[in-house]
């Protein structure tokens, strides 16, 4: 006789392991596969659909994080918002008490039975922080300036939170900032601009792009040391012309990294010791810059954020809890496993080396769909009949329209670059068609 379990039951729970086993080793990135091909490829409806489905992700955050990138991708941005405002109710009771306490963050991932995978998932810090700056982002494309600034703010409260926490500074939060200038610049708050692009300066991101703006906000504002301090760093600006447009491209660029896992099966005389944490993958498709143009005046895309560099960093800052926390389920389980050997015989032994093989894994979600980086880049053409062009260098070329450009009109274009794919949508202007000469009003943001 094997075991002190009676068959049909030994049955039972063997096949359960197994089941739990082949389960647990299928990851977040082998279950979207489908979607994220659908949305790499420009099937953008599809993988919406399959990143709606929370039976496929698993998680409400999550299929409302991806399937709102996608959306916004793909233009529609009523639907982005819709999602993207399914991921912030997913996470909204942890947020807020973060906002009140830091360290209710490490609470919440208090997974020490299980394994990470078995927790409701519900992003990363830097993810619930960037769910708020894209939904910031598809407000401005419908041109709801106040609730841009809203998820702005909100988006900064959290990062600061987050910081906090690791007793860190991330050089993050200036997408945040740089929506956050813009709206106060369509709003002609400038000195609330010139504060956001003053914070984009202190973490020292998009300065190719602030310099020149710290410097022409800064004459206008008559910051006399600020003045002085900007001209010596950034040199002189460029000279724009008193009747220029404004065009301002805001753009997602390749993918960030996927999770994947470190595991250490170790045999001991009581059994075999799990350990698993998650890395991100080194290989990253950073993409490469965009470069926007009229007939006479072109500009190159500036990162203003480098979302997979952020990404390390925040798991960076968590690794060391996530293999405590590994550590001690795998002391535990392997208690479990000596203890069901010694009452059960060898069955009892079997069944809890099944069970901990199965359950300790590497939780290797993670919000895929996000850009690598977001760049963004602005120019100041002469008012009147321009065509506007958007290339990915190295990459796809996209011809965007004709315009009759307005003294002092802003036009967004809104891009995403996937692969050597390169998808876009103008927000603002009048757009030509030139075999009529008759203007079209394109959506105003």
């Amino acid at each position: 006789m094997i075991s002190r379990i009676d068959m049909p039951t030994l049955k039972r729970v063997l096949l359960a392991s197994v089941a739990a086993l082949l389960a647990s080793c299928a990851s977040y990135v082998q279950k979207t596969s489908g979607a994220m091909g659908a949305f790499r490829n420009g099937n953008f409806d599809r993988a919406e659909t399959l990143f709606a489905d929370q039976g496929r992700t698993g998680s409400a955050f999550l299929s409302g994080a991806e399937a709102g990138l996608v959306a916004m991708t793909a233009g529609d941005f009523d639907a982005a918002i819709d999602h993207f405002t399914q991921a912030s109710d997913a996470a909204e009771e942890l947020e807020d008490a973060s906002l009140v306490n830091p360290e209710s963050l490490v609470e919440s991932l208090a997974s020490w039975t299980l394994a990470e995978g078995a927790t409701e998932y519900i992003g990363e810090g830097y993810e619930r922080v960037m769910v708020h700056a894209c939904m910031g982002l598809a407000y401005l494309a419908q041109g709801k300036i106040d609730d841009l600034l809203v998820e702005i703010r909100r988006s900064n409260v959290l990062l600061e939170a987050e910081e906090d926490l690791y007793d860190t500074s991330y050089a993050a939060g200036g997408f945040g900032h740089f929506l956050s200038a813009l709206g106060y610049e369509l709003r002609g708050e400038y000195d609330q601009a010139y504060i956001d692009y003053l914070r984009m300066h202190e973490k020292g991101v998009g300065l190719d792009l602030v310099g020149p703006t710290l410097v022409r906000l800064a004459r206008g504002m008559h910051r006399s040391e600020d003045i002085t301090r900007f001209e010596s760093e950034f040199g002189e600006p460029a000279a724009i012309p008193a009747d220029a447009a404004k065009i301002v491209l805001l753009a997602g660029v390749g993918l960030s990294p996927a999770k994947r896992e470190i595991r250490l099966d170790v045999p001991t005389s009581d059994g075999i010791f799990a350990w698993a944490v998650p890395e991100f993958t080194p290989e990253v498709d950073y993409g490469t810059r965009l470069e926007v143009s009229t007939e006479d005046i072109a500009a190159s895309s500036v990162i203003v954020e480098d979302v997979a560099d952020v990404a390390r960093k925040n798991l960076s800052d968590r690794i060391a809890m996530l293999s405590v926390k590994s550590a001690v389920r795998g002391a535990l389980k392997l208690k479990l496993t000596k203890e069901l050997g010694e009452k059960h015989g060898s069955a009892g032994f079997l069944v809890g080396q099944l069970f901990s093989l199965a359950t300790e894994r590497a939780d290797l979600r993670s919000w895929l769909t996000l850009p690598s980086t977001w760049q963004a880049a602005r120019l100041y053409p002469r008012p009147g009949i321009t065509t506007i062009r958007l290339r990915s260098i190295g990459g796809e070329s996209l011809e965007l329209g004709t315009f009759d450009l307005a003294p002092g009109e802003t036009i967004f274009i809104l891009a995403r670059s996937l692969g050597p794919r390169l998808y876009a949508h103008v927000l603002g202007g009048r757009q030509v068609d030139l075999s009529t000469t008759e203007p079209a009003t394109a959506p105003n943001p």
